[in-house]
């Protein structure tokens, strides 16, 4: 800044030199002519011609006050120029510094609500019986939320960037993640750089969720939150969101990508409770797209630490107890805006103690709880507004305690239909129906869609007709 002070001071100190020269040659322009006025012969007014012979060496007061004039001119002229050659070279020295220092900042968002007809949900808690229902829903195939998102170049390829992003219901206005975060959804700074990669530091999704997930049907594919699969036990739906984490993703190169992550416990004497790790892999080559992610939470079950990378306060943990992984591969190919894809995840959670069904999560106390999901699913756009998609999970479970072991399976089906207005704005009806076998009467494995109430036996039938707007 005071180097730029500096050449602005140089810039106009010409300008000043030059208006100086200029108010002397109108003064002596002025005055030259008030003397030709005084030594004109008498009968001649003033600006009248005077017709006389004169010598050649003769020169009259106006010839010698218009040679001073021309010469006043010239100076000026040549320091005008000077000041001009001056001016271009300080607004290229402070150019570079302006653009360097250029930023934006978005405001982004979207609201999606529906009318949602389940066919069988619980009266009064595990163990009453089932009851249809109609009710207004928000977020039936994505969450309500609203964010900012900004960027500013540092110059070089590299820039700053951040993302603040506030989840909500779109039918009451309340917040979302269980009321206790003003940014539930994502709260992260960092630094990009056009050859190095990203680094970000916050809370933020893992690399299951930035990898595998969009190729999938459910989270932010199409079929939404009511295709999630059960418990969402495989991250596949972004309600894992981690804390204290450090993210680094790296540039695509020749359509490979890779990331990995660390989130912190950010406890004093127990360092990896509730520590996580991520990686994951993601390939693009023209339709085909393919997406691997692994997720690692560290957990005691004996000592249970809330706060650390994955709080069981805002609804992040979907699967509470200790020690948990998740494996996920998925692929997705595209016949021009028509696609197909497949997907498998695993997931193993040590010293279980509940799982999330319905708004909250559910007691289920065992030794181990498994899953392994496998999807496929297609979509066709029958014109470039109206598609219709359909999808099929099958996930097989097994649960060990002391006292035994169960294994319930889960077969869905979701089918959609949507019409988009605009790129923007579109209307859906999507069908879910949820089938649960196998679970030896514990209502923990009761068919539950999305975090609607679960159902009082093992089928579930959900409708939902809504309307989603993004900006």
């Amino acid at each position: 800044m005071r180097a730029a002070h500096d050449c602005a001071r140089s810039c106009r100190r010409p300008f000043l030199r030059s208006r100086l020269i200029a108010r002397r040659a109108i003064f002596n322009n002025a005055r030259s002519i008030r003397r030709s006025a005084a030594d004109a012969p008498a009968g001649f007014a003033p600006g009248q011609r005077q017709e006389h012979t004169m010598h050649s060496n003769q020169t009259t007061p106006r010839a010698r006050t218009r040679g001073r004039t021309t010469s006043s001119t010239r100076r000026a002229r040549r320091t005008n120029g000077i000041a001009g050659a001056l001016v271009a070279a300080c607004t290229a020295a402070i150019a570079p510094t302006a653009a360097q220092a250029q930023s934006s900042v978005a405001l982004y968002g979207l609201i999606d609500t529906s009318i949602t007809y389940a066919n069988n949900q619980r009266t009064h808690g595990a163990g009453s019986p089932g009851s249809g229902s109609v009710a207004m829903t928000s977020g039936a195939l994505n969450a309500a939320r609203w964010g900012l998102r900004g960027r500013e170049d540092l110059g070089g390829g590299l820039s700053a960037v951040f993302t603040l992003e506030n989840g909500f219901s779109g039918t009451t206005g309340a917040l979302s993640q269980k009321g206790v975060d003003l940014f539930g959804r994502q709260a992260w700074i960092g630094v990009r750089s056009n050859t190095a990669g990203t680094l970000t530091f916050g809370r933020q999704y893992d690399l299951i969720l930035d990898f595998v997930t969009p190729l999938g049907a459910s989270g932010p594919g199409w079929g939404g939150n009511l295709a999630v699969h059960p418990y969402d036990n495989d991250d596949s739906n972004r309600n894992t969101r981690i804390n204290h984490a450090v993210k680094y993703t790296s540039p695509t190169y020749r359509g490979l990508t890779f990331g990995a992550m660390y989130g912190f416990s950010n406890t004093a004497g127990a360092f990896s409770n509730n520590a996580a790790w991520s990686a994951g892999l993601s390939y693009a080559n023209g339709p085909l797209k393919l997406g691997a992610g692994y997720l690692k939470i560290s957990r005691d079950r004996h000592a249970p630490n809330p706060d650390g990378a994955l709080s069981t306060v805002d609804g992040s943990a979907t699967i509470t107890g200790g020690n948990q992984q998740i494996w996920a591969l998925a692929a997705r190919y595209a016949f021009g805006p028509h696609s197909v894809g497949a997907a498998w995840s695993h997931s193993a959670t040590d010293g279980v103690t509940g799982v999330l069904q319905g708004s909250g999560i559910a007691p289920l106390k065992g030794e181990s709880l498994v899953f392994d999901n496998f999807s496929v699913d297609a979509r066709y756009f029958a014109t470039t507004a109206f598609s219709v998609s359909a999808a099929y999970t099958y996930t097989m479970g097994r649960f060990d305690t002391r006292a035994g072991q169960t294994r319930p399976k889960w077969n869905q089906v979701v089918a959609q239909a949507d019409y988009a207005f605009s790129k923007r704005t579109d209307v859906y009806l999507e069908g879910v129906y949820q089938r649960v076998s196998g679970g030896n009467g514990n209502p923990a494995f009761n068919a539950t869609v999305w975090t609607l109430t679960p159902s009082a036996n093992g089928n579930q039938v959900v409708v939902a007709l809504g309307l989603r707007h993004k900006f």
